[in-house]
């Protein structure tokens, strides 16, 4: 069995999801209520992503746009989009509003270190070799995020992480959550 369909794997997610949630459950706090201050609606935004074997989950973020943005303007937001709130530009450049994913992981939809979930309307549009990286578990942070992501073009960056998988190990897990503050700090790609 591969280290990335291992139970190695879902121990250690686990494990760090727990202390994950713990240090950064302050910081959750503040910026729910930053955006409750802000705008109304709910702080949390759940959103349909493919996951393994080509099933959905909901994925869980922090609110960075008005409340109902979908109903005013594209399902993609662009960098300067217009319904992104003043907190949401904040937490999108921190990778805050990612921070609720760790519960994704928790209830086992996500793993910390994995290729980023997709939705739907990509994903469908995806070849048969690309649609090989929904054989593995999303994560928060993966080998193109830490590898410039925002700048990587899709089919590369789907490459990249199924090479990346088909070769993963414990050790390679922990180099990609090493690298990841990095890549966030140097504004690479949101990244956790």
């Amino acid at each position: 069995m591969a280290y990335s369909n291992s139970i190695l794997k879902r121990i250690f997610d686990l494990v760090l999801g727990i202390i994950a949630a713990i240090i950064f459950f302050p910081f959750l706090l503040i910026s729910i209520i930053a955006i409750k201050l802000e705008t109304k609606g709910p702080a949390f935004f759940l959103q349909d992503r493919s996951a393994r074997g080509d099933t959905l989950f909901k994925v869980f973020k922090l609110r960075t746009m008005v409340n109902n943005a979908d109903k005013i303007g594209p399902s993609l937001t662009q960098q300067s989009d217009f319904r992104i709130t003043k907190v949401g530009r904040f937490l999108r450049r921190t990778s805050i509003d990612e921070l609720p994913q760790i519960f994704n992981v928790l209830l086992g939809d996500m793993s910390f270190v994995g290729p980023r979930p997709e939705i739907p309307s990509i994903t469908n549009e995806y070849s048969p070799e690309l649609k090989k990286v929904l054989d593995y578990k999303p994560g928060i942070t993966g080998k193109s995020q830490i590898s410039g992501r925002a700048a990587l073009e899709i089919e590369p960056k789907i490459r990249m992480e199924i090479a990346y998988q088909e070769k993963a190990t414990f050790w390679s897990d922990i180099v990609v959550l090493a690298k990841t503050p990095g890549a966030m700090i140097s504004n690479e790609g949101n990244v956790m």
